[in-house]
């Protein structure tokens, strides 16, 4: 039986640093050095293997992410995996999932620990990455999964992935799902498949997507925040070039009370989405009266995020604003997220 061909793309990150003459470890490896460290990798595929730039994923830019949809659309493989930086892990890999509706596996992997360490995790979670992408169950049920990412041996959903923490080796989870599938030994056992109708929708709203970046300003609402920063972002002539806000909003959907004038000029000025501050999961609609409740924020023309964590709403915004949704439209599609 041959093997199925798999297709690297390198964007940079952890997994492709080296050490300087300091110690301080800086972007340099490409798709070929990753390659030639898991030798294993030619056992369980054809693999190919290109390196598209060498940048931290805090550098990575949107414009970047569609530029490698578009790479992705063209190539002839039956699976794709790309490398990049933990940081942006979850932003990019539901970027990509907004983007692809492809009937082959695609999958984001990358690395805590970088190749200087005691035992970096680099090479076992391309290696994992591969073996996932080359599995008959993910094969088959490719278009159902979506984009995935792999880490640590377990494989998420992009839409659910979160990093939790900055440094741990089992720094992803799925805090709302848990994780789609584990590798055991050199095998994938299946647990569940996610349910997609939310980007299946909005996938079909923002095919073809390709105006230009619209910056999405995020206020994170704390203890005692009047949000004094959006009045002077409206205050510009350009808004500082935001084109739309995501309110990263305590408990099931509130500010505090002396943010919300400020919040409500936001959402008259711009789409606005509010989204939880605890991370996901489906927000209040209908449970708290008050100016600063649910009830009145909804009432006042804030979108709803539903269960999207914060930074996962500004990518779909960001989103939908390149792609000329209006606000009616957007709102229609996170709705979708609960």
């Amino acid at each position: 039986m041959s093997k199925p061909r798999i297709h690297i793309l390198a964007l940079g990150g952890t997994i492709a640093t080296r050490p300087d003459p300091t110690g301080a470890m800086q972007m340099g490896l490409g798709a070929d050095d990753l390659v030639a460290a898991v030798p294993l990798l030619n056992e369980v595929a054809e693999i190919g293997a290109e390196t598209v730039s060498r940048v931290g994923s805090h550098s990575l830019s949107f414009d970047q992410i569609h530029a490698l949809a578009g790479r992705i659309r063209g190539l002839k493989a039956d699976g794709v995996v790309v490398t990049q930086g933990t940081d942006t892990l979850e932003e990019t890999s539901f970027l990509l999932d907004l983007l692809l509706d492809l009937d082959i596996p695609v999958i984001v992997t990358a690395a805590m620990r970088n190749p200087a360490l005691t035992s970096p995790d680099g090479p076992g979670n391309l290696l994992a990455a591969v073996r996932v992408a080359a599995d008959p169950w993910v094969r088959r049920n490719a278009k159902a999964l979506g984009v995935i990412a792999v880490m640590l041996d377990e494989v998420y959903a992009a839409s659910d992935v979160l990093k939790v923490h900055p440094t741990r080796l089992n720094a992803f989870a799925s805090t709302q799902t848990g994780p789609l599938a584990a590798l055991v030994e050199d095998r994938v056992v299946p647990f569940a498949l996610p349910v997609r109708d939310a980007v299946i929708e909005a996938r079909k709203k923002l095919a073809g997507v390709s105006g230009e970046a619209a910056p999405i300003a995020l206020f994170w609402m704390s203890l005692d925040d009047d949000a004094a920063l959006m009045p002077l972002m409206l205050a510009a002539p350009d808004r500082l070039g935001y084109r739309g806000a995501v309110i990263a909003a305590m408990g099931g959907g509130h500010t505090p009370e002396r943010a919300t004038e400020n919040v409500i000029r936001l959402a008259k000025s711009m789409p606005t989405v509010v989204s939880p501050r605890a991370g996901g999961g489906p927000m209040l609609r209908k449970t708290y009266g008050g100016p600063s409740s649910e009830i009145a924020l909804r009432e006042a023309g804030l979108i709803w995020g539903g269960r999207l964590h914060p930074l996962k709403a500004r990518v779909l915004l960001e989103t939908c604003l390149r792609a000329g949704l209006d606000r009616a439209v957007i709102a229609e599609l996170f709705d979708a997220f609960g």
